[in-house]
């Protein structure tokens, strides 16, 4: 292989869009890898039997509506489980960034688990036909 089609290899490769939580994890920045790691765990042991998939380039546990995404981005991920979930537990994310519809967790900052354990337990028992999150 020549180095012109090994560095034209690599930008196809650079544009694959990741098809498992694994691959996008993978994809994601370094930094916040680890993060991302811990927060699949979490979700993974309380949804064992959810789907996986990515959605609009974005992991989603789904069983079988929409339980919770993450996404990952240059310096904090955010974690989805519906604005209904965050809504009820608006005291204890006092101290977090959110927004209506995510939970943003910096890279530089330990991860929430307890917190995240019990916003997708939370989810995973008040699932609903009104509660969506697109």
């Amino acid at each position: 292989m020549s180095l012109k089609s090994g560095v034209i290899e690599a930008k196809e490769m650079a544009r694959k869009r990741p098809s498992t939580i694994a691959e996008y994890i993978r994809a994601a920045p370094g930094e916040g890898q680890s993060h991302l790691r811990q927060l699949y765990a979490i979700l993974k042991s309380v949804a064992p039997e959810a789907n996986e998939a990515i959605k609009w380039g974005t992991p989603f546990f789904v069983e079988p509506r929409f339980l919770f995404a993450f996404s990952a981005h240059k310096s904090h991920l955010n974690f989805a489980p519906t604005p209904a979930v965050l809504e009820a537990f608006r005291k204890e994310l006092k101290k977090h960034k959110t927004t209506r519809n995510m939970l943003q967790i910096p890279y530089n900052k330990p991860l929430p688990e307890d917190l995240i354990r019990k916003l997708a337990e939370y989810r995973l028992r008040n699932m609903g036909e009104s509660d969506g999150f697109w």
